[in-house]
């Protein structure tokens, strides 16, 4: 795990070992595909978007973990009482650190698959699956939902023109063509997040997306299902404002952030690839001398056996074994 602030490896730190302690053996033995869900003060909408996760997706048998990010309600306890395992973070940090805190703990606690949803119920359970299937086939390192391949219930018009100029943005900066950049239900190989820089503490849908696809890995999009919130409030695009509930100026905030994360993180993937090929051709030229030599990203990756092409990328589509595998997937 990459990260650019050491105040946060402190603050994950003493959260994992928080949850280690809780959970004992289940913190260190997961089963084969873990959702992680990011929740701040999610009280009323957390208990039902738990029960109604599946048991089961793929033949494989699933765990919740719901990284309570500095709430002030019983959105921990509501969590744990649906049968989540809880991180109870102290301090609110922000969606993008509680989802990397999350990954972190499926990642050391042996999962295969990490799945994303939101804490407020507005993503199908039932497409979880759908989702996740091309990863566990082998046919795609990380997958997303898109409304934009499925449907939204949304009537903001705001929202849906910013939803396709950021995925016409992405997909011109990237070269890879993405309709549906800031989808939340996403599944992904475990051991991919352990390569991706994760710096951004808000927004970060869009540095995830941007670093596994300049990262080489293979990218897939599926049909999904977007929903209107129906408890609490949306939030996205917090302001000074905020209080007075206006949405165009939300709308407004949300976008210039999105974009600084966007723009920001496609510079800094850009820098990286750059420092990368430079490396790459000094090893070259040292190679040629009897002396080989990676570039950092390169050679992290097979330190931690990750990354396109690696054994584990290779071995990654089949579940591990033991009580958490299903019957299901035995016969798969």
């Amino acid at each position: 795990m990459i990260y650019s602030n050491p105040r946060d490896r402190v603050v994950d730190d003493a959260a994992i070992k928080a949850f280690t302690d809780t959970y004992g053996v289940r913190a260190t033995g997961l089963p084969p595909v873990v959702i992680v869900i990011a929740a701040y003060n999610e009280a009323g909408a957390i208990g039902p978007v738990i029960q109604a996760l599946p048991a089961e997706v793929c033949g494989l048998a699933t765990a919740a973990i719901v990284v309570a990010d500095g709430c002030a309600d019983e959105t921990a306890a509501e969590a744990a009482a649906a049968g989540a395992m809880v991180c109870d973070v102290p301090v609110n940090r922000g969606q993008g650190a509680a989802l990397r805190l999350g990954y972190r703990l499926a990642r050391e606690g042996n999962a295969s698959y990490i799945v994303t949803t939101d804490a407020d119920g507005q993503y199908n359970p039932a497409e979880i699956g759908t989702v996740l299937a091309p990863v566990v086939a082998g046919e795609a390192d990380f997958a997303t939902g898109s409304r934009q391949l499925g449907s939204q219930e949304t009537k903001d018009m705001i929202r849906r023109t910013g939803v396709r100029f950021f995925a016409s943005t992405i997909s011109l900066l990237t070269g890879q063509k993405i309709s549906d950049t800031t989808f939340g239900l996403r599944a992904m190989r475990a051991d991919v997040t352990g390569v991706v820089e994760l710096s951004q503490p808000q927004y970060q849908a869009s540095e995830l997306l941007i670093g596994v696809i300049t990262h080489g890995y293979k990218v897939t999009e599926v049909p999904a299902t977007i929903h209107r919130r129906r408890v609490g409030e949306s939030k996205k695009g917090q302001n000074p404002l905020y209080g007075l509930h206006l949405p165009g100026v939300n709308n407004l905030f949300y976008g210039l952030r999105f974009a600084r994360v966007a723009y920001g993180t496609w510079w800094r993937e850009r820098q990286r690839i750059s420092q990368d090929g430079r490396s790459a051709n000094s090893g070259s030229a040292e190679s040629s001398s009897g002396t080989a030599r990676s570039g950092p990203v390169d050679s992290a990756a097979r330190a931690n056996g990750s990354g396109p092409g690696s054994v584990e990328a290779s071995a990654s589509s089949a579940a591990p074994g033991g009580s958490w595998t299903t019957d299901a997937a035995k016969r798969t």
